[in-house]
């Protein structure tokens, strides 16, 4: 659990600032739980240069709780939690002297998304968070208050957790958590994750990744790998002690991110990926008539692959598909041993190819269409599809007909704006494998919508 802050501060000596405003989002990972904004009378006056800044006088903080009331509040929200804060250090340093001048010990263990941010968006020109967030197109109202800053901090922890393919903010939380046996029993593991799409990640006691994968349902198959019977899942279960996850909204997003991390993360029970995903293509070749034909064939055998396969059964079918849906030729295709015309001509399922009664040229733009509508585009385009909350979408970035990478937006501008989109994008690598995963999913599955990439800003 984090709690993410802000604190706006009369200014003034070191040790001696007083807080005018605080604003907590008490953050799971995923959305935020709990809130607490307030003022707080400082009982001292704030220097003239913050007044300008964030628009706080001395007169607005007349009525407002002295810090020793809301002190309880504020130990309360952050209790058994991460603090995180763009500069965390400041932010943690003036709650503790708020504190120690109550004579009471406050601490927390924290995380700062300055430190986070220049790991893991090294290309940033800035790293102040006014300028960090417009970068990556985050939308930040009230800035230089408290909960205004709060909120855009909240959303750039949420971009860094996407971006830490290695989880690496995670296993040091768990790491700090974990002296010796965590208490969490497999039921309360399972109890707290969510019946819905992401990838969910098993830890044991070190905060290591020991098993990771992609679920429509994350609890239900968390649940499913606890009560498996067999030595190696024996041994999963008591090794885990801490279970995490990332919703993803969508299931494409899931399998890449799955594929991803698995490579990267090598954890100690999950099966790797094959090194070739992919065994069998659809291969494209042209008769003596100028017509052309596709035939399934092991990946090894093909020279002209419109289509891969992790079987020679999934390749038929899906031939046998787009034959039907584009009016194709069964004849031409290998479906029908016919002589002269294959039975689909004179059912006018068929118009004619297979007796050259129709044209090559029209033949095979209608056999390409049928090719392209369940292949990975060869342009520039952004896959569009559901996100992990109402009014997110997740964006999949295709370039040359290669993976680019993941991110999420909820403004039109962050993906029309082509600087803001590779910014809240999560690099992967563009493999073959890769691209297997994407047309194949998309040859059974719908995503929202496919938008061509504009370079305009």
């Amino acid at each position: 659990m984090y709690v993410i802050l802000d604190i706006e501060t009369t200014g003034g000596k070191f040790n001696e600032e007083g807080i005018t405003e605080i604003a907590i989002h008490k953050f799971n990972g995923h959305e935020v739980v709990d809130t607490f904004i307030s003022l707080v009378n400082p009982e001292k006056e704030i220097q003239p240069f913050v007044v300008n800044l964030t628009g706080i006088n001395n007169k607005m903080l007349r009525t407002a709780p002295k810090f020793h009331e809301v002190a309880k509040r504020i130990v309360e929200i952050t209790q058994d939690a991460v603090i995180v804060a763009h500069n965390a250090q400041f932010d943690y340093r003036i709650l503790r002297t708020e504190f120690r001048r109550l004579g009471y010990n406050f601490e927390r263990k924290t995380l700062c998304t300055v430190d986070l941010s220049k790991k893991l968006l090294p290309d940033a020109e800035s790293y102040s968070l006014g300028k960090l967030v417009r970068s990556l197109g985050i939308p930040v109202s009230d800035r230089h208050r408290a909960n205004g800053d709060a909120l855009a901090t909240v959303q750039l922890f949420k971009l860094l957790l996407a971006k830490d393919t290695e989880k690496t903010i995670i296993q040091d939380v768990i790491r700090k958590e974990a002296h010796g046996e965590l208490s969490e029993k497999q039921l309360d593991m399972v109890q707290s994750l969510p019946n819905e799409t992401g990838v969910f990640y098993m830890h044991n006691k070190d905060g290591e990744i020991i098993y990771l994968s992609k679920s429509t349902d994350i609890k239900k198959k968390v649940n499913q790998l606890f009560t498996k019977s067999g030595t190696r899942s024996r041994k999963l279960a008591k090794d885990t002690k801490k279970v995490t996850f990332e919703k993803t909204g969508s299931e494409l997003v899931a399998l890449l991110k799955e594929h991803q991390e698995l490579l990267k993360n090598k954890p100690k029970y999950s099966s790797l990926p094959r090194k070739r995903m992919f065994s069998h293509a659809l291969c494209k070749t042209k008769n003596e008539n100028g017509y052309f034909q596709l035939v399934v064939s092991n990946v090894s055998n093909c020279k002209s692959e419109v289509g891969l396969f992790n079987g020679v059964f999934s390749a038929k079918n899906h031939l046998f598909k787009i034959t039907k849906e584009f009016n194709l030729c069964d004849k031409l295709n290998g479906f029908s041993d016919a002589k002269k015309n294959c039975a689909k001509y004179n059912d006018r399922e068929c118009y004619g190819a297979c007796v050259q009664k129709e044209s090559p040229t029209e033949y095979n733009q209608r056999l390409e269409e049928g090719l392209k509508k369940y292949s990975l585009p060869t342009d520039d385009i952004i896959l569009v599809d559901k996100g992990r909350e109402v009014g997110e979408n997740s964006a999949i970035l295709i370039r040359n007909g290669s993976l680019v990478g993941t991110g999420y937006y909820n403004l039109n501008h962050q993906i029309n704006n082509i600087h803001i989109l590779e910014s809240i994008i999560t690099p992967m690598n563009g493999t073959a494998n890769a691209n297997f995963i994407i047309e194949s999913y998309l040859r059974k599955k719908r995503i929202l919508k496919t938008i061509p990439i504009t370079t305009k800003n």
